[in-house]
This record gives structure tokens, sequence and C-alpha cells, in this order.
């Protein structure tokens, strides 16, 4: 009996532990519940606020375009705002662009011809100098004594046969009075021509050790500019070393090698078989300035086998030395000007597969036409399937189809008529930050962000422009998405 009451208790007991526990549970799994029901309502709620707030800005933008539609920049309703160009007669150049090497007309290594000591450096680093003038002596007092010495062989030699030339003519004189024997006289003849021989090669070893001694005192061989200082006093030096002294290269004039695709070399050699020069301007890394203007003056005898080129060579005065030997340049030579072509904006041809067409603007509609592209230079085609004076759609391709409204869009930061309700025309391009978003019950930030009204469409009005940087519209109740 009391076994079975104590074990009553102790059940009772437990169940009552186990209810706050599973009660507490409860209303934890209630509360998550509830707080994601908010959630999610709070989400779709603003999403079906952003929906009608664009409708909305979609239906004032309409109205505002159509009433700036009589104004400068003023559209239909439902158009496409797009940049227009017009299709003209002009003048198109035909030019050649290549990668090209400035290369200096003339430019010498200096080295040494004979063996010896540098003496003296006469230039310094960058100079200019003129032809003639010294670089480098060298210790030439072996080479001078080797000249004394063949001078004075040449001066015996020549002693010698200027007394055999005496003896010769005793011996003729003999020979007329039958004094001497016929050979005699032969002999003679034959001593002095050895003699003679030898005086000749005395004279050629002088003027070879002249030569020689030349060579200790170097000068520039031409016009330019010095380099670097290769050399110093007291170095020695040897004949025919590869080692340079010094380095002169031409700076004025200067010429620019390029090279050619052997597909135009026939149109180029058609410009100048009647002695025409090309000319040939040649550009910075970026295409966009002008370093120098010159001409062409050479064509290569042969094509490159290897790359299928011809290299030309341009020469180019270089008064105020832009151009430096070695340097890159982008080459472009004029080779023939096209007269009178019609010609569009590149930009407005467009593409679908082997079809070129372009929108033609006709009662502010856009109609496509197909069209044949030529040559193209400088952002202009030349086409054939147009008119003078046609007027083409130049942007928003992306919108545009055969026969869609348009209406010439707004430049960047002109000024545009007011529409109704103090809406700018600008609006008419349904951007979300334009006038007819002012008007409804919120604006939008540049960002995407809505920001709420101040109790009205006259809140909106005054205050709705948005930031840029998705801060809230000054107004209370705005806020960020």
């Amino acid at each position: 009996m009391d076994q079975g009451s104590s074990t009553s208790h102790h059940d009772s007991g437990e169940s009552l532990s186990l209810t706050p526990k599973k009660t507490r549970h409860r209303w934890i799994w209630a509360v998550v519940i509830v707080l994601f029901g908010l959630l999610f309502y709070w989400v779709w709620h603003q999403h079906a606020q952003s929906q009608n707030q664009t409708a909305a800005a979609g239906a004032g933008a309409s109205r505002s375009g159509a009433a700036g539609g009589s104004g400068r920049w003023g559209g239909g309703g439902g158009g496409v705002p797009i940049s227009m160009a017009t299709a003209t007669m002009g003048d198109l150049p035909v030019y050649f662009n290549a990668i090209g090497t400035v290369t200096p007309k003339f430019s010498n290594t200096i080295t040494s011809q004979v063996t010896g000591v540098i003496t003296k450096v006469y230039y310094t680093e960058g100079q200019y100098i003129k032809k003639g003038d010294p670089l480098i002596d060298i210790d030439s007092r072996q080479y001078v004594a080797q000249l004394a010495q063949a001078q004075g062989v040449l001066q015996r030699d020549q002693s010698q046969l200027a007394q055999a030339k005496m003896d010769l003519a005793r011996y003729q004189d003999a020979w007329k009075k039958n004094a001497i024997q016929r050979q005699t006289l032969e002999d003679q003849e034959k001593q002095v021509g050895v003699i003679e021989g030898t005086v000749k090669n005395d004279e050629a070893t002088v003027e070879f050790d002249k030569v020689i001694v030349s060579y200790t005192h170097i000068v520039s061989p031409i016009d330019g500019r010095v380099g670097l200082r290769l050399v110093d006093p007291g170095n020695l030096v040897t004949a025919n070393s590869s080692t340079a002294l010094a380095i002169v290269t031409q700076m004025q004039p200067i010429t620019v090698i390029f090279t050619l695709a052997q597909d135009n070399l026939p149109q180029l050699l058609e410009q100048t078989r009647g002695g025409r020069s090309l000319e040939v301007d040649a550009f910075d890394r970026t295409q966009q300035t002008l370093i120098a203007k010159g001409k062409l003056t050479t064509i290569d005898n042969q094509i490159d086998t290897t790359t299928g080129t011809v290299k030309l060579r341009a020469e180019f005065s270089n008064s105020p030395e832009i151009l430096f030997p070695n340097q890159f340049v982008n080459t472009r030579m004029l080779v023939k000007t096209l007269k009178n072509q019609l010609v569009v904006p590149s930009s407005a041809i467009q593409h679908n597969g082997d079809i070129s067409f372009v929108y033609v603007i006709e009662d502010n509609k856009a109609v496509l036409r197909n069209v044949t592209p030529g040559l193209s230079e400088g952002g202009n085609t030349i086409v054939s399937g147009l008119k003078p004076g046609d007027v083409v759609a130049n942007s928003t391709f992306e919108k545009l189809q055969d026969g869609v409204a348009v209406y010439k869009a707004r430049p960047a930061g002109s000024d545009a008529p007011a529409a109704a309700g103090g809406a700018p025309a600008g609006g008419a391009a349904g951007r979300p930050d334009g006038s007819a978003a002012g008007n409804t019950q919120g604006n939008w930030n540049r960002g995407g962000a809505p920001a709420g009204a101040n109790g009205g469409q006259s809140g909106a009005a005054e205050r709705g422009n948005g930031s840029r940087r998705n801060a809230p519209a000054t107004g209370a109740g705005n806020q960020n998405r």
C-alpha cells in the first residue's frame, strides 16, 4: 500500500516537472515562426511598394515626355532616346598603319686599328661633334719610329737609284764610241730597273706607316652625337678588337623603318611609280600624339618570306630631336585620298552575320536599312545604300527595332524645358531618378533604394531627389532598401 502510493507520487512529480519545459519550447517555436512571418511580410511589402513606384515612375515619365514633346529634346510617349548622325559627302584618306623603329641614318662604332695605350680622350659624354673632330689619341711613338725607319730606307734606295742612273748614262756614251760591250750596257739598264722597283716598295712602306700613325689619332667620321664614354686615358687597346672606344650617331635627319603587308604592296607601288613622295606620320605609343612628319624614301627590294611583309624607310628632319634611335613609334602612311564619298560614323553600322545595316530615322521612327560598308578611317566608313542627308541612329541599338518610335536624346549636361508638375523633360527616358518618380509616393536614390515620401506629392516634389551614394533623401520616413 505504501509502496504504491509512493510510486504514484513520484510519477506525478515527473509529469509536473516536464510540463513547464514543453510549454517553454512551444513558446520559443511560436516566437520564431512569428518573426519569420513578419520578415516575409516586410520583404513582400517592400517589393510590392517598389513595383508600384516603378510603374508610377514610368507613367509619370510618359506624361512628362508628352508634355515636353514639343521642346528641343522631347520625344513621343514611350519612344527610345537615341543620338543621331547624318550621312554626308566628304573625302576619306586611306592610311597604312604599322609599328616602326627609329633608325639613325648613320651610326658608327669606333674601334682601335692599332695596339697602344690611350693618351687622351677629347669628347665628353653626349657631346655633338662634327666630322673630323678629334675623339681619342693613342700612344704613337713606336709607329712614328717605324715611319722614320721606312723613310730612311727610302732615302738610301733613292740615292742608289740616282747613282745607277748616272752609270747608265756613262755606259750609253761609251757604247756610242764602241768603248764597251753591248752586254755591259744592258746589265746596267736592268740594274736601274731593279733599284727603281726597290724605291717604289720603300715609298709604299712609308705611306703605310703614315696611315698607321694616323690611326693613333682618331677623329669622328660623321656629324652626330657621341654616347657615353667607354674608355679612359691609360687603357690599353688592341688592334682590330671588338671593344668600342666611342659610338657616334647621326640625329638629324633620322629615319624610321616599318613594314607593310605584301597584299598592300601593289597599291603602294602604284602611288610611287610616278615619283610621288608619300607622307608618313609618326605617333607615340598611345597613337594619340603626333611626334613628327616625314616622307617615304625607300622600299626594300624583297619580301620577307617568314612574315610576308616588306620593309619601308621614311626620313624625318627631327629638328627638335623628338625621335630617338631604337625608339618604337606607330607610323601612319597616307597612300591616297578618296574624293566625294558618302560616309557615316562607323559606330552607326550594325552587323548580323554577313549583313550590315543601319537604322534610318523617318518620321520619328527607326527604319532598318541594309547597307554595304567600304573603307573605314578615323571613325568614319564609306557606305552605299543611303542618300546624303539621311539621319541614322548612333546609340541605344539594344532597344531599337524596325519601326520603333525614337526621339533625340538630351545631351549630358544640357538643360531641357520643364514638364508639367515641375518635372524635367529628361524624366521621359524612364530613369528611376527622373521627374515622374518625384510625383509618386517615394523617390529613387541613384543606387536603386526607394526613399519614402513626406506624406504626399508636395514633399516628394520638393525634397525627393535621391543622393548618389545610397543616402536617404531629405524628408521624414525616407529609408534605403
